[in-house]
């Protein structure tokens, strides 16, 4: 305990807020004005569109076969494109996905050596079967009245070159085919594939990026020139497709948009099941487990074309077999009617029966809770060779039980999460139409955020993997730890980076930062403003700061600009009193804290040798009898002079039984958050202390907090509702507690696994040692 006087008490103050040993190199707070782009007529510095914002528009006529037979796609199509820009285009480029397979592609090229103590069977079965030659076979691009065009194919890029230059607000119509090979992804995975059932010899098929698409041309990078190398996946324009799917009469065909014949491809059963399933409150089996049975043993005898239409969306994909159970309920979306519907074979049972469409349905009421409501009519989750991935109005995913139909916590958990997600994606970023090849946190992050709080509405202590602070302490302490504004394809380790620590920042800023209410709104205001648009980054964070009202470019820099992680240290308290100056309090005090002091060693030990003036008694004098702590008159007549100079309200201040508690803090991790106190008090009554994070601004590495009260501080213990992602919980008590473990007792054992002398005997007599 130190005393201080009251003679400066705003001094003390000012010093225990400013006064630190050295100011910090870098200003933590240093506003993003410089790393952001200039906002301009197309957006602006509110984080909304600007008024002259624009986006260019891609309309699709597809028809396309599956050969069911040889595993392969067969298409042909028209494009309209639409140039809302105000430039002059020479020519356009498009997406070719399928040349990532092709055996001289950038992907398998720069593919680095894996870790060799754990070497992945898939990649040994890859880099040692035949390859996958996969790859797309492009025919001739016409324009409207039949004339080739020029094209030239640069990897998965494709450029086609205008007859004459394409000015703003016109259009321009040109048509193409194509086919490629169907990987199978048992041994080639990707976002699309096919899966063999080697016991009744039928396949699922999910197929996406399966046509030639237009690459997105937008004010920030002019046309989008990333090749896909397999982790940045896609930036796309919207339009309306319809599309035609010619595929064996014996199959189910799964789809974006909305059947337009059904009355050709389903029968009367189905299309009564299918009519009730609308109005339904449960899930109506629109094709049995026993008829997807039956049907894996029957042979097509012909051919169906499904014709599907989907209005203002970014992509398109589709899914297809035999062996598919569907089924289906009408769900209202905030007056929006939609039918949500589940695809999966039998060997899906009973898990995805239970649980699919139901997670379809929680999905949309959960999201549009936060964003805006679902505005298509179609939500279709299948199961099939594709773990997890998202196309507008359709995703796949791979959870299934085993084949005696059990199936683990893991299991269960795992379908409800990934259906959860990639319906999600309808959200971000099939409607915020953010840039995936470039920023995959942008909507990964963000629907990993979404998905946290639909799973914590599917039932008490949902064991989420992601949004939890601790969740993601390992990886930010990792070597392996980027920056979340890393490019997608340079992140070391994209699922904590992209989909976890995205998650985890915006659940602290929702928690703890802003609060429920201010974070709720602006994150709304985010997505309604950039709905069927185009956001970056920047659009982002200006939007969250101009709808909340909060400076949050240090927290943007610190979660999203760094690789630094979050440890705050509880280093030291010091408690002050008050300095009465007033004799007949202050001596009594100090005679006590001399007889309460420790009594040292050599104190101890000396006390019993004989003392010279035990011999000499007339050495003793005034002061070995005169009690140091005794007031003085002198002393009481300067206290009384020194009252008599105090105002009557600064009089009241001479409280010795206030305390001042100066608490030292150290960040250790370098990202400034907010200080979370728990100060527990020696009459047992704890109280919470929530620090902006703003305490660090004039010194990001080390503060020191006052507390004053009146009581007496037992404990303090940083961060206890562990909501901060603090890195090391062994430095956020004062006092320190132990750090608790475990260990495990092995007994050793003789080494009896492989014996080489052993297992080397012959039955020959060994040699006599004996004499003859």
């Amino acid at each position: 305990m130190r005393r201080a006087a009251l003679l400066a008490p705003f001094l003390l103050l000012a010093s225990l807020a400013f006064s630190q040993s050295r100011r910090s190199p870098l200003d933590k707070f240093r506003q993003l004005e410089e790393i952001l782009p200039t906002p301009n007529e197309y957006r602006t510095a509110s984080g909304a569109p600007g008024h002259k914002y624009w986006q260019q528009r891609a309309d699709y006529q597809i028809s396309v076969e599956l050969d069911d037979i040889n595993q392969r796609i067969i298409g042909s199509g028209t494009i309209d494109y639409h140039n809302n820009s105000p430039d002059t285009l020479n020519y356009l480029w498009l997406q070719l996905d399928q040349n990532i397979w092709e055996k001289h592609s950038d992907t398998p090229l720069t593919e680095t050596a894996p870790d060799f103590r754990r070497f992945p069977l898939p990649v040994a079965r890859r880099l040692m079967d035949d390859p996958f030659e996969g790859g797309y076979t492009i025919g001739p691009v016409r324009d409207a009245a039949g004339r080739e065009l020029h094209k030239h194919i640069n990897r998965t890029m494709m450029r086609v070159d205008l007859p004459a230059p394409l000015p703003p607000g016109q259009s321009f119509r040109f048509s193409l085919s194509w086919d490629y090979k169907i990987n199978n992804s048992k041994r080639v995975s990707g976002r699309t594939g096919a899966e063999f059932f080697k016991k009744d010899g039928n396949w699922i098929y999910e197929i996406a990026q399966w046509f030639p698409r237009m690459a997105a041309y937008n004010d920030v990078t002019g046309w989008q020139h990333k090749q896909f190398l397999g982790t940045g996946e896609f930036t796309l324009e919207f339009g309306d497709y319809q599309v035609k799917i010619t595929a064996p009469n014996d199959h189910i065909v799964a789809s974006t948009g909305v059947l337009q014949n059904p009355a050709e491809v389903l029968t009367p059963v189905q299309r009564q099941r299918l009519e009730r399933a609308r109005t339904s409150p449960k899930p109506v089996l629109i094709v049995t487990p026993e008829e997807a049975k039956a049907a894996e043993k029957s042979k097509p005898t012909g051919k169906k074309t499904w014709v599907f239409h989907a209005k203002n969306v970014r992509d398109f994909a589709f899914a297809s077999s035999r062996k598919f159970i569907w089924d289906a309920q009408g769900h209202n979306a905030g007056g929006n009617p939609v039918m949500a519907m589940s695809f999966y074979p039998n060997e899906g049972n009973p898990l995805w029966e239970r649980y699919s469409t139901q997670a379809i349905i929680h999905t949309l009421n959960i999201y549009s809770r936060y964003t805006f409501q679902y505005p298509y009519p179609i939500a279709i989750s299948v199961n099939g060779p594709v773990g997890g991935m998202e196309y507008p109005m359709i995703c796949f995913n791979g959870p299934r039980p085993l084949e005696d139909g059990t199936y683990s916590q893991r299991t269960k958990y795992a379908l409800i999460g990934v259906v959860i997600h990639e319906v999600g994606h309808n959200y971000f970023p099939m409607i915020v139409n953010s840039d995936e090849r470039q920023w995959t946190w942008l909507d990964e992050g963000i629907n990993s955020f979404l998905q946290f709080l639909a799973e914590q509405e599917w039932e008490p202590n949902y064991p989420s993997r992601r949004g939890e602070p601790s969740t993601i302490v390992e990886y930010m302490l990792s070597s392996a730890h980027d920056p979340i504004m890393t490019n997608s394809e340079s992140v070391v380790s994209l699922g904590p980076n992209a989909y976890g620590k995205p998650a985890t920042a915006l659940n602290i800023l929702r928690e703890t930062v802003l609060g429920r209410e201010l974070f709720d709104f602006a994150f709304k205001e985010y997505s309604r403003r950039w709905m069927f648009k185009r956001p970056m980054p920047a659009d982002f964070f200006r939007s969250m700061e101009d709808a909340s009202g909060t400076d949050l470019d240090w927290f943007w820099r610190g979660w999203f600009y760094t690789n630094e992680h979050v440890d705050i240290s509880l280093e030291k308290l010091t408690q002050y009193t008050i300095d009465t100056r007033n004799p007949e309090i202050e001596k009594p005090l100090s005679k006590k804290a001399k007889e309460e002091a420790p009594v040292t060693l050599s104190a101890q030990r000396n006390k019993p040798l004989r003392k010279r003036t035990d011999d000499y008694p007339e050495l003793l004098d005034f002061y070995n009898k005169w009690d140091e702590f005794a007031p003085l008159p002198s002393e009481k007549k300067a206290f009384e002079s020194y009252v008599k100079g105090l105002e009557e309200d600064e009089r009241k201040l001479l409280d010795p039984a206030m305390n001042f508690y100066a608490l030292e803090l150290k960040n250790v991790g370098g990202v400034v958050m907010p200080v979370i106190l728990e100060v527990e008090f020696n009459d047992g009554v704890k109280e919470e202390l929530r620090i902006p994070a703003e305490i660090w601004r004039r010194q990001s590495s080390t503060v020191t907090k006052l507390i004053p009260t009146r009581k007496e501080i037992r404990s303090i213990t940083l961060d206890p509702h562990l909501e901060t992602a603090d890195a090391d919980p062994s430095n956020n008590h004062w006092p320190r507690k132990p750090v608790k473990s475990k260990f495990q007792l092995f007994k050793e054992e003789r080494d009896t696994k492989r014996n080489p002398m052993n297992e080397g005997k012959t039955d020959a007599a060994p040699p006599s040692s004996g004499s003859n």
